[in-house]
């Protein structure tokens, strides 16, 4: 099963934070690298070590510009008056293309550069195109969202829980002069993709506009599941001195399924081929879904549709999401968490003339059924050229006599 990455972002969130957070969990330092490499980005080089804050041991990745245009200038929480080189979204998006990483990270770190952009579109009152990237278009804002995008990718990863991230007060001196925190980026990023902020005393910028983003496009889940095991832990060093320890958490988290807890999924479709619907049956309960089914209805404008309901567990619910996405036309879906009651359940073995045949048994207080398996049916049926009503029903009956 994929693990589930949660971003905790107690102590705020930063590109560089992120990218040696990933890097802590385990993802390859050999493809951030080769990646980097191949952008081919005059003056980027980078640093990744071991250090401390405030006695909490993590990663450190430190990006400096020696080009012709860089001051050296350090990350981790805050924007510099520092004057780069000037990129609009296309000239990003041209950066990426040329850069050696898979398509799966290519098109995150398109996603992640594109939300920043129309974030400082609407502060600045242009078209995302037409934004002239500045911290952003910085090298080591490139660096920070490329790495990002790659080593999430190599994570493989089920889904992503952001549940909030903590930012701070009062201003921050950045390109545009002095601005209040959250800056307007940040401010329209959390609007956009309803990443809830929470407030600090803490003077200065917690919350970058790149590392929002990074939350932004990785998030599929505002809530951690009701249980889980944490696989890894990994720990991403910021650059500011807060007067406390300047961390992300990130974890890889697997779900633990309570067995009587389990959510229903739902999505009115009305513009996928029977083709397309059979296919994702089949890829959700083959991801391990409980049941998948569809029920004819009437969407808007009097079109016919269905209504796909996917029944699962938690422990594969990230995953039932992303697979409904992926394998059909619905663009929003309901979750809803409900409580089952089950008949105590254990499976036997009956010995017939044609074969050996498993049969559950069903109990609940002193009512009792056996239901032969299907699969074991066929099997002795056909291998003894016998009707499967026959051997269903003799298999029944010898369970039944115990």
């Amino acid at each position: 099963m994929k693990p589930i990455l949660y971003l905790e972002g107690a102590s705020g969130i930063s590109g560089d934070m992120t990218v040696a957070a990933l890097l802590d969990l385990g993802a390859s330092r050999e493809a951030l690298e080769r990646a980097l490499r191949s952008l081919s980005v005059e003056g980027l080089s980078w640093k990744i070590s071991r250090k401390r804050s405030y006695g909490l041991a993590g990663c450190d990745f430190e990006v400096t510009d020696t080009g012709a245009h860089g001051h050296g200038h350090e990350h981790g929480h805050g924007h510099g008056p520092h004057a780069h080189t000037h990129r609009h979204l296309a000239d990003i998006e041209a950066l990426i293309d040329r850069g050696e990483m898979t398509e799966g990270a290519r098109a995150l770190a398109k996603t992640i550069f594109r939300i920043v952009a129309e974030a400082e579109a609407k502060a600045h009152g242009c078209p995302a195109g037409e934004v002239h990237f500045h911290e952003v278009g910085a090298v080591d804002s490139i660096a920070d969202i490329v790495g990002a995008a790659v080593l999430a990718d190599d994570l493989d990863l089920g889904g992503c829980a952001v549940t909030g991230l903590s930012e701070g007060s009062g201003t921050v001196l950045c390109q545009h002069g002095e601005l209040p925190v959250p800056v307007p980026a940040v401010l329209n990023i959390a609007q956009a993709y309803g990443i809830p902020l929470r407030i600090t005393d803490v003077r200065g910028e917690r919350v970058t506009p790149t590392g929002i983003a990074v939350a932004a496009a990785l998030r599929t889940a505002s809530a951690l599941p009701e249980a889980f095991t944490v696989r890894r832990v990994g720990i991403g060093l910021g650059k500011r001195d807060f007067g406390g320890p300047n961390i992300l958490r990130a974890m890889l988290l697997e779900a633990a399924a309570d067995p009587e807890r389990i959510y229903v999924l739902e999505a009115n479709i009305d513009d996928a081929t029977g083709e397309m619907m059979g296919f994702a049956m089949e890829q959700l309960l083959a991801g391990g879904a409980r049941d998948v089914h569809f029920v004819p209805c009437y969407m808007k404008k009097n079109r016919p549709g269905q209504l796909l309901r996917v029944v699962t567990d938690g422990a594969h619910l990230a995953a039932m999401e992303e697979t409904i996405f992926r394998t059909t036309t619905t663009i929003g879906l309901r979750k809803l968490p409900v409580e089952r009651t089950c008949m105590a359940r254990e499976m036997r073995e009956v010995r017939l003339p044609v074969g050996t045949v498993r049969v559950k048994r069903c109990a609940f207080g002193s009512l009792v059924r056996y239901y032969p398996e299907y699969e074991s049916v066929r099997r002795a049926a056909d291998a003894a050229g016998v009707d499967f009503r026959t051997v269903y029903e003799a298999a029944r009956r010898e369970a039944e006599r115990g």
